[in-house]
């Protein structure tokens, strides 16, 4: 049977891998893990098509280590021990470590399939590598996500996908035998959506469509040869991410009627509530927050009654949250300001904690003038005093800059007020 294209060009060794190259790169979590031997479990969360098995099946390659896989979907916890087992009696017999137990779309796993896993992790039987589309922290269970490692895949850029395909026709025997131009790409990559299995299903479609050996790539031949016509929700494909990106835009945007149409088709789809819920949990912060600081415990709330209710009643409280977030002030300024002082950090590196705010538990760390001239804001009038509490390098920095809404105003009026000359906003 001929293998799809994605799987013929499944690279062999790391340095064929293409993108993640904050994992894999020189100085990468992952590269400095194998050089060392020392692997962790691990949990590879990105969007589909990334490479994550392709990660987990290089590691054990390059480790040298025998290779277990399930998929979440058709496993349950009899599959799991069986195959725990088998690396328990194969572990560093014909390997140069612990087995990898790569276990795809783990987030499918229930609480009693994740915790069938925690003995073997615990006591090194297995390597595991869970590989999930779904924010870890909420799908796997804390213990053991506290006994992995969890590493963020990105999204392919424009450059990535570009340089598979050049890779795939370099690479493939069947490729070879065609002379092929990629005159145009755009079509090509928007259909795609950044998933990079996706990429090489359409573009073999595309090569296979011809009945020449000559093929010229055009946006004409790809809107031709793929006739998309509106498909039912997919929550984990492609119109997961576009329908709730236009759900959080229309809410970003105080468009209520447009947020509650785009619920509703999530909520056709079989979305995830659990999902939604918690999207609006972080755009309550992101794109309201200080506007209106209720919109956070609203977001919360809402997040906690649908944990609590299920559906159908559940969709009444995600319509509420929504339309209340939509109609609410709008402001990025929180959000802004985290950006900006990661940045600072970035930029000028761990700068030293003045002496005067610095905590001082011992003897020696008061003689050395730790806590010294600290003016404790509840001995001052009105509770505040003007100090010093930046790193001298970085002092008159700002990075929290109110927003024009009413309650914003009204904290930077305040704080001109109180910091003379500082916040001149």
């Amino acid at each position: 049977m001929n293998q799809p294209l994605a799987e013929r060009i499944r690279p062999k060794k790391l340095s064929e891998y293409i993108g993640q190259k904050h994992l894999v790169g020189q100085n990468g979590p992952i590269q400095q893990a194998l050089h060392s031997g020392g692997l962790p479990s691990m949990i590879f969360w990105g969007p589909p098509g990334v490479g994550k098995t392709s990660l987990a099946q290089l590691i054990a390659e390059e480790s040298k280590r025998t290779f277990y896989t399930l998929s979440a979907i058709s496993s349950g916890v009899k599959d799991v021990r069986e195959v725990i087992e088998k690396a328990k009696q194969s572990g560093g017999m014909f390997s140069a470590g612990n087995p990898i137990l790569f276990i795809d779309e783990i987030h499918r796993f229930s609480k009693s399939q994740q915790d069938s896993l925690l003995g073997a992790v615990e006591k090194g039987w297995v390597c595991l590598i869970g590989a999930t589309t779904e924010n870890p922290s909420f799908e796997v269970i804390p213990a053991l996500l506290s006994r992995c490692q969890t590493y963020v895949l990105k999204e392919f850029d424009k450059k990535d996908l570009l340089q598979l395909l050049a890779q795939a026709m370099q690479k493939d025997s069947q490729l070879q035998k065609k002379d092929i131009k990629l005159t145009e790409t755009e079509a090509l990559l928007r259909f795609s959506g950044g998933d990079a299995r996706k990429l090489l299903n359409i573009f073999e479609l595309l090569i296979q469509s011809q009945a020449t050996d000559d093929v010229e790539i055009t946006n004409t031949l790809v809107e031709q040869q793929i006739q998309q016509k509106p498909s039912k929700y997919d929550k984990t494909g492609e119109q997961h991410y576009d329908i709730i990106s236009a759900f959080i835009k229309s809410i970003r945007g105080s468009d209520p009627n447009a947020a509650v149409y785009w619920l509703a088709r999530m909520i056709e789809g079989g979305e995830d509530l659990k999902f939604i819920a918690r999207r609006l949990i972080i755009l309550a912060s992101e794109d309201i927050g200080l506007a209106n600081p209720t919109a956070l415990v609203m977001a919360n709330n809402a997040f906690q009654a649908v944990n609590s209710v299920g559906y159908p009643e559940s969709r009444i409280i995600l319509s509420q949250c929504c339309i209340y977030l939509a109609t609410s002030p709008k402001s990025n300024a929180a959000y802004m300001a985290i950006n900006q002082a990661q940045q600072e950090v970035r930029n000028s590196g761990d700068l030293s904690v003045p002496l005067a705010i610095r905590n001082a538990p011992t003897k020696l760390m008061k003689d050395l003038d730790y806590g010294k001239d600290y003016k404790y804001a509840h001995n001052y009038s009105g509770s505040f005093v003007q100090a010093d509490f930046l790193p001298k390098e970085i002092e008159g920095k700002i990075f929290f800059k109110p927003n024009n809404n009413k309650r914003e105003q009204a904290i930077a009026t305040d704080l001109k007020a109180k910091w003379k000359g500082k916040y001149n906003y």
